[in-house]
């Protein structure tokens, strides 16, 4: 299309420039709010040995596997441990039995206490006899505990539901107590901590919809879990925790982009054709009843599927030029496609 000045008088120049025309649309937009970060577990569960001294003799796991809780994960030698049980379970019969004539010896005692048969000294010393008894089979029975106890946890087993991302765990290392085996992603459960500007922190809350892009620009939704209650004074930004689906299977460690929905609002659009960008600023060109055309200042906010908000500068009984703005100047006259000429 050629663009020609337009006549000086009433009736419309044939050469005009002819234009389609468009009135704003109303829209009811998501407000979004863009973000950057790494996807991270939303916990991690260090599972170390709880006894020292031991040597590895089955690992039963590695790395990728999904695990539940109480599955065993790596088996210790057991020699030593069931040997020290035995050891116990014989204290514990020798508890009973000095348990057992420490009783008698007291119920002798007290049936001729009155009789004068025992001196009160011998009384005293038989009853003695038998709290003591009974003191040493309770501490015979805790310690016979304590090593059942010692033998459970010479098989290391999964503190809860997940997958497991580490092993230290080597066949026939000696562990010590609180050495790390395996390291647990709990419930198979990644989020994504997204940094986002301050300005943004008043208007996001927990249960809000969030979108990243994932590997192969495949797209996830989560839901933010929580917004960090701190702001980094050296970048003006905070984390929002984002809980994304186990079924998403998202790799720990990617550093992931997206947008956070926010509340729905009304937005007066155009087509991204009609906007005119000169100097810095964006216009539109309206077109009033004698087909002249007026360039409007206007102010943009968000964009959608070739449409984009206008702010301010226009009201929705606007006409607007759809396309071919670039070719105007203010006050053109131009023909309007579909009037008759």
């Amino acid at each position: 299309m050629t663009v020609t000045k337009p006549a000086a008088h009433q009736q419309v120049d044939a050469s005009a420039l002819t234009v389609a025309i468009v009135t704003p649309a109303e829209r009811q937009w998501p407000e979004s709010v863009p973000a950057t970060g790494w996807l991270k577990p939303w916990h991690e569960a260090i599972i170390a040995s709880e006894i020292s001294g031991l040597r590895i003799t089955e690992v039963l796991v590695d790395v990728g596997s999904v695990v539940t809780k109480g599955e065993p994960l790596a088996r210790l030698a057991q020699d030593s441990v069931l040997a020290d049980l035995r050891k116990e379970e014989a204290a514990l019969e020798t508890a009973k039995a000095d348990l057992a004539k420490a009783k008698t010896n007291a119920d002798r005692a007290r049936k001729v206490q009155a009789s004068g048969a025992l001196s009160d000294e011998k009384v005293a010393e038989y009853l003695v006899a038998e709290q003591t008894a009974t003191a040493d089979l309770e501490s015979a029975d805790a310690a016979l505990a304590s090593q059942k106890i010692k033998v459970d946890q010479t098989t290391i087993t999964a503190v809860d539901d997940g997958l497991i991302t580490s092993r230290s765990a080597q066949l026939g290392a000696v562990v010590s107590s609180g050495t790390e085996v395996f390291r647990l992603l709990r419930q198979q459960r990644v989020e994504w901590q997204a940094e986002v500007s301050a300005r943004y922190l008043p208007h996001i809350r927990q249960g809000l919809t969030a979108e990243i892009v994932g590997p192969g620009n495949t797209r996830v939704e989560g839901k933010v879990r929580l917004v960090g209650p701190t702001v980094n004074t050296d970048t003006g930004r905070a984390i929002v925790y984002v809980a994304l689906p186990a079924e998403a299977h998202s790799p720990v460690g990617l550093y992931a982009t997206g947008e956070i929905e926010l509340q729905t609002t009304n937005a007066l659009t155009v087509p991204e054709t009609a906007l005119v960008f000169r100097d810095g600023l964006n216009y539109l060109f309206t077109v009033n009843a004698d087909r002249h055309v007026t360039r409007v200042r206007v102010e943009i906010g968000r964009r959608n599927d070739g449409e984009v908000e206008i702010l301010s500068g226009i009201d929705k009984s606007a006409r607007v030029v759809k396309a071919g703005g670039a070719f105007l100047s203010d006050n053109a006259q131009v023909m309007i496609e579909g009037d008759a000429p």
